[in-house]
Parts: structure tokens; sequence; C-alpha cells
């Protein structure tokens, strides 16, 4: 994620530095994010003088505390563990410029508790960029209990500046806001293969091909609207009772975790993956994300 938010940010004009612990491991970020600034070129989605201008934006350290003092911004983007975040943002917090903004990428931890201790809580909140960063315009801007609500404009103002749709999370919620809808999505698809009322390859064919198609034009809730709610609600009165609503994993996916099927990185999950490509997949996945920022204009540095 690092180097694809870096790529982000430089895009912008922002000159940006990926900090790591190790000379290597900064020296192979920079280069990977230097990688997706020019896959953004070649594909036609910035011009090649902004990518000239993001080039000469972003470079590597591994000194935290020297780059921290002058930071405007910085992004965390360090593992998912929360006892870690809080010391690193209690670091963070102690070398910062008293106006600089800390925000995580945290996906799923609450932006309150990394927060606590630090003295500048008020300036701190989750940036949740999607993956691959680089190309989902999407940013969550998740405000913590004392997040002053001037940082998180100021934030997606950040944001829109390099091309991305920032979307303000008022609410420190588990899931924040994408997170809930797709698990609940989720929750509902594995329910549906564990009941033998579909396979996951149908579960996954009608999600693609039915409402999944006009999703990126099409909201839920702008379909709500179109179909009327008088319509909606009965909808829901026949069909909520069947769904599932369990607060904890349905049995089939914890059967899985339990045999040590977790998906493509132990070969077999909801599908086999010795019998397909995974990076095949994720390469028609970019390709798709290209075609449609390119050929809808959502993608626009500022």
């Amino acid at each position: 994620m690092g180097p694809g938010i870096a790529a982000t940010l430089a895009t912008g004009g922002i000159g940006t530095c990926l900090v790591s612990r190790k000379a290597e491991s900064a020296g192979e970020g920079l280069v990977q994010a230097k990688a997706l600034l020019n896959t953004l070129e070649k594909q036609g989605l910035v011009s090649p003088a902004q990518l000239a201008r993001a080039l000469q934006s972003v470079r590597s350290s591994t000194d935290l505390e020297a780059e921290v003092v002058n930071a405007d911004l910085v992004v965390e983007s360090i593992p998912e563990d929360l006892p870690l975040k809080q010391r690193f943002f209690q670091r963070l917090s102690s070398v910062a410029s008293p106006d600089a903004i800390l925000a995580s990428n945290t996906s799923g931890i609450s932006i309150s508790a990394i927060a606590e201790g630090c003295s500048c809580s008020e300036r701190i909140l989750t940036t949740h960029f999607w993956n691959p960063p680089h190309l989902m315009p999407l940013v969550e801007v998740v405000m913590g209990r004392q997040t002053q609500e001037s940082v998180a404009q100021q934030t997606m103002d950040i944001l829109k500046r390099c091309g991305k749709i920032p979307v303000l999370v008022r609410k420190d919620t588990p899931g924040q806001l994408g997170n809930r809808l797709q698990h609940a999505l989720v929750r509902e698809a594995i329910h549906i293969i564990h009941e033998g009322i579909a396979t996951a390859e149908d579960v996954d064919l009608a999600v693609k091909n039915g409402f999944g198609l006009r999703l990126p034009v099409w909201g839920v809730l702008e379909h709500a609207d179109a179909v009327g709610l008088d319509l909606v609600k009965s909808v829901q009165d026949y069909v909520l009772p069947a769904l599932r609503n369990k607060t904890f994993a349905d049995p089939l996916l914890t059967q899985k975790v339990q045999e040590g099927n977790l998906g493509a990185k132990s070969g077999k999950g909801f599908y086999d993956w010795t019998l397909r490509d995974m990076s095949a997949a994720k390469a028609r996945r970019d390709d798709f994300l290209i075609r449609f920022l390119r050929e809808s204009k959502t993608f626009e540095v500022k």
C-alpha cells in the first residue's frame, strides 16, 4: 500500500517521501512507486508533464524523525496491530509539526483507539485507501472521537487534488463505511453457498453481471429511490427474514479456515487456485479499472 499511496500523493505534485526502517525496503518502495507512476502515464491517466512532476516529487528515506518534523501530512501504513500503531503514533506526535495531519491507512482498527495517549488526537484521522491505491478512486476519511472536522476537510482537499474521491466518515465505527457494505455482501454470499442455493462461481457471476455491473454509475440508494421506497420496503419485508444476520462468521468460512483452505495463498479457498491464476485475475481487475478511469474521466489530477 505504501508505494501506491506515495504515487497517489506525488501525482498531485506533493513532495512525498517513502520512509522505511531499512534502506533496501525504502529503495524498493521508491522503485515500485515510480513504476506505478509510469503505468498511470502509459495508460493515459496522467500527462507526460504530470509524470515528470510526480517523479520529481517522490523519494525515499530511513530517517523517520527527520522527515516527519517538516511534513504537513503523514500517512501510516504499518501492520494492522493496535499496540504497534499506538506506539507509532505516539512517536509521530512527539516529533511532528503542531500543524501536521497524522493519518492511518488502517482498514479496520479504531482511529480513536490508535490516537489514545497522543497529545494531538484532534489532528489524527484515518485515510483508508482502497487496493490498488494508485487506481481505486475511493479514500475513506474517518474521524476519531477527537478529530477536528476542519482537519478532515483539509485532508479531503489534499486527496481531491491528487485525483481521489474522498468520503467523510463522521463516526469511528468497525468496518468504517466501505467494509461495512462489503462484508454484509460477503456474509450473505457465503451463506448462499453454505445453504446450497448456488455455487461460488454462480454467486460471483451474479454479482459481476447483475447489480455489480451498474454500481460504478448507479448507487444502491439511487436505485432504491428509482424503483420506489414502497417497493423496497415490500421486498425487504419478504427477503430480510431469509438473510443471514448472525454476528459471527458463517460455519462454512470457519471450516475452511480450520482446514487451512485460506484462498490463493494456500492454493484453495472458495476456488481451487492450483487451477486458476491469481496474478492473471488481478491483471484483469487492474485492466478494467484503468479502462473505466480513462473512459469515465474519474481520475483527474488537479
